[in-house]
């Protein structure tokens, strides 16, 4: 389902909530497998947020989400796997962060995509999926269970998972936004797995930290959303050392 995005539309829905609604209007999709139709061109479906050293294959860092991971409207750099990416140099760590999003996927899309993004010797897996879902009112099981068996396939290999967590549209209805929200809380118990609570906190609404849509983040915007995961990726580096 695509959708038509009106000034009118977008005046009577609170600020805080109107980012959730480019997350699929962007990029429409096929079905529910994430396959976008993209408006005159192609978004890359991965993209190293750096290019690794001549000669030398470093341990990758997979960040797997939508519109919001892959930058949508943002210079390559200022994506915020780009910005992990300049943390890890700096702080001297030899890992490679490899953008895996991609405009308008949902967690089904993810799923259907998981298995060849994490070839190779993937350390850690940001898992960044179901802004789309919410937007769609796609039922909260099937999001749950095609989170789930993304992170089981991550577990499978031995990689490391940080689950962020997304929220749904109000106009969505209470009930549906409560249990769209408990699903990322009871993956995160189940499964043991890193958790930040939501992606965009502190971002999403404010308008000096988003691109003139509304929507999408800034660089300032996207730095933020790198400020957030840092601390819980770093350690993760700690007890995960490249050779």
């Amino acid at each position: 389902m695509c959708w038509n995005v009106s000034g009118r539309f977008l005046s009577v829905i609170p600020v805080g909530v109107i980012w959730l609604i480019a997350l699929s209007s962007t990029s429409c999709q096929s079905g529910e497998t994430g396959e976008a139709i993209s408006p005159g061109w192609a978004q890359p479906a991965v993209t190293p947020a750096a290019e690794p050293d001549v000669g030398l294959e470093r341990p990758k860092i997979v960040a797997l989400g939508d519109s919001l991971t892959a930058g949508l409207g943002l210079d390559v750099e200022d994506a915020y796997p780009a910005l992990l990416q300049e943390r890890i140099d700096d702080a001297g760590y030899s890992f490679e962060v490899v953008n895996a999003g991609v405009s308008g996927d949902t967690t089904a899309g993810g799923l259907s995509r998981v298995d060849w993004v994490l070839e190779g010797d993937v350390r850690v897996l940001i898992l960044a999926l179901g802004g789309n879902d919410g937007l769609r009112g796609l039922p909260a099981g099937e999001m749950k269970r095609n989170l789930a068996a993304i992170v089981e396939r991550a577990h499978e290999k031995g990689v490391a998972v940080i689950l962020a967590g997304m929220e749904a549209p109000p106009n969505m209805g209470a009930a549906y936004t409560s249990e769209f929200r408990q699903v990322f809380r009871d993956l995160a118990e189940e499964y043991d797995v890193v958790f930040l609570p939501f992606l965009l906190d502190g971002v999403a609404g404010e308008r000096e930290l988003n691109q003139r849509d509304g929507i999408h983040p800034n660089a300032e915007g996207s730095r933020r959303l790198a400020d957030s995961i840092w601390p819980l990726l770093r350690p993760m580096l700690e007890s995960n050392p490249a050779p």
